[in-house]
């Protein structure tokens, strides 16, 4: 097992690339932590972890909240003592054009986008240095590298998570904590479901391999950086995407 006795803190956990990450990250191994808003949703899918003999605990989150943050890691000492790995996947969208942007939209997104992979991370150091030991993991998108119409706010969060990703990764290296990115492309997850059947067909024909992504290509990223596998990997931007940005 990949992940045997670390312990993972996944935001965003309760569906899409986060419940995939969680799956499999149990799977190799890993004691989890689920952080989500959705509590209903949360504890559904811990249930579904536990049956299958996962240790998995879900803790309700809002991590554009410093206190909840704090109490959500306060909660996985608590339980499993350490924090080896946390993957900052939570995340929205509220897409608009510039012009037409409001400025509500704006702070939501750029406070669960990016507020909230800062407290997280932060909280999360806190702990590892005590360790001397740990791994972060961001999720940018290829929007962040290239840029996309309509997405002014979303577009600027990753790019920040990009900027944050490389800063921390020089910083925290030294102190044996390593912090990466997964970019990921078009993947078939929640907030693809309104998306029209034309334009993701357009999706795919903009996309090399000629497929949209699935939640665990994504999860599998992940666990190639946590794992002893990406031990000599950090400040990388993984670009999982079928060839969107080559």
């Amino acid at each position: 097992m990949r992940l045997k006795d670390k312990v993972a803190v996944i935001t965003g956990g309760a569906r899409g690339i986060g419940k995939a990450t969680a799956e499999l990250f149990g799977k190799e191994g890993a004691k989890l932590i689920l952080a989500d808003f959705d509590q209903e949703t949360g504890e559904t899918t811990v249930g579904e972890l536990k049956a299958r003999g996962i240790p998995c605990v879900f803790v309700r989150t809002n991590v554009v909240d410093a206190a909840s943050v704090a109490a959500l890691f306060a909660r996985t000492v608590e339980e499993f003592g350490r924090v080896d790995v946390l993957v900052n996947n939570a995340g929205i969208t509220a897409d608009g054009w510039l012009a037409k942007m409001s400025e509500d939209q704006w702070d939501r997104v750029i406070g669960v986008n990016l507020k909230g992979v800062f407290l997280c991370s932060q909280a999360a150091v806190k702990i590892m240095l005590e360790q001397g030991s740990g791994c972060i993991l961001n999720a940018a998108s290829v929007v962040g590298i290239y840029g996309n119409q309509g997405q002014t706010n979303y577009v600027a969060t990753k790019a920040g998570v990009i900027g944050m990703t490389k800063g921390w990764a020089k910083e925290l290296g030294p102190k044996g904590i390593r912090v990466n990115a997964v970019a990921p492309g078009f993947i078939m997850t929640d907030m693809m479901a309104s998306v029209p059947e034309k334009v993701l067909k357009m999706m795919e024909e903009k996309t090399p391999l000629r497929r949209l992504g699935q939640a665990a290509d994504i999860a599998e990223a992940y666990l190639f950086l946590a794992a002893d596998s990406g031990s000599y990997v950090t400040g990388a931007v993984l670009s999982v995407d079928g060839g969107l940005v080559t």
